[in-house]
């Protein structure tokens, strides 16, 4: 399989702090065995003007069934920390380890799965035959296929759909159609980079409800990359606040005392707003950050 994995697939034959002095905690709230560990990365790009630092001595460890969330400004380094945990960059300092063993293993064992800020679904595939993409190149058998398809378009509320094409589906829908896609070879990590973030609020408020609810039927572990604040508090068990450029974990904000269940009223709650207070807080504190 090429670098990029599962992410740049062919298409297949139609047949086929709010104290800055308070220490970030970096360790994830569990003794299991961590499914992303990085420790001092870094991440230089050359060029022709000089090299750019993106990431600088990120250290963090995520649990199983986590939901983690990355919020920063634009130019952070968010997404770039995403794709290193898909082997899409590879870092030029420190360790990294994806369900045991190096990111470029974890990407030919297809232990991810990435959802991107736009759908990429191909307009003349009906929605059932983009989401069973991944199935066909790896070689699933037809009636598997079927099966695992009806499966993940069920669990994201779109198996009325499955006969349709993009086009015909609202922008809402269709990012919905590429979890399916991203979920139906049963990977062990989801990567979200900003799958929302094109949407209007009333359609990512109802997203980002029906993603808890998607979370806790599945217990996957999730990383996802957000500019909301409100976004990130509402989903994660962490939210993690980085600097500008470049990228350093300024805070790790633990949002578990809001519980599992979190109906989008719970965003009007003191706890809620607290939350929501530091991790702004935290950006801001960033922003003063001495590089």
């Amino acid at each position: 399989m090429s670098r990029a994995g599962a992410l740049a697939l062919k298409e297949p034959p139609e047949n086929g702090p709010a104290e800055t002095e308070r220490p970030a905690a970096r360790a994830a709230p569990s003794s299991a065995a961590p499914v992303v560990a990085a420790r001092g990365l870094s991440l230089t790009y050359a060029a022709a003007d000089g090299p750019v630092r993106a990431l600088a001595d990120v250290d963090l460890t995520v649990a199983p069934g986590e939901f983690v969330s990355f919020i920063g400004p634009s130019g952070c380094g968010k997404t770039t920390l995403l794709r290193c945990v898909a082997d899409l960059e590879q870092p030029t300092g420190g360790e990294l380890v994806v369900n045991g063993v190096s990111a470029e293993a974890a990407r030919l064992r297809r232990d991810y799965g990435f959802v991107f800020q736009a759908p990429a679904l191909y307009p003349w595939r009906t929605i059932a035959r983009n989401v069973g993409l991944p199935l066909e190149i790896f070689g699933v058998p037809r009636a598997e296929r079927r099966e695992r398809v009806a499966r993940y378009l069920d669990l994201v509320q779109l198996d009325g759909f499955a006969k349709k094409y993009p086009w015909q589906l609202s922008g809402g829908m269709q990012q919905r159609a590429s979890i399916a896609r991203a979920l139906c070879f049963d990977p062990k990590l989801l990567l979200m980079d900003e799958p929302f973030g094109a949407l209007d609020e009333i359609v990512r408020d109802h997203l980002n409800a029906q993603l808890l609810t998607l979370w806790r039927k599945t217990a996957k572990t999730i990383l996802f990359v957000t500019h909301s604040i409100p976004e990130a508090v509402y989903l994660s068990t962490r939210v993690v606040v980085m600097s500008p450029r470049p990228g350093r974990i300024i805070d790790i904000v633990d949002c578990t005392a809001l519980g599992r269940e979190r109906p989008l009223e719970i965003r009007e709650t003191p706890e809620f707003l607290r939350l929501g207070q530091r991790v702004r807080e935290g950006l801001r504190a960033g922003h003063a950050y001495d590089a």
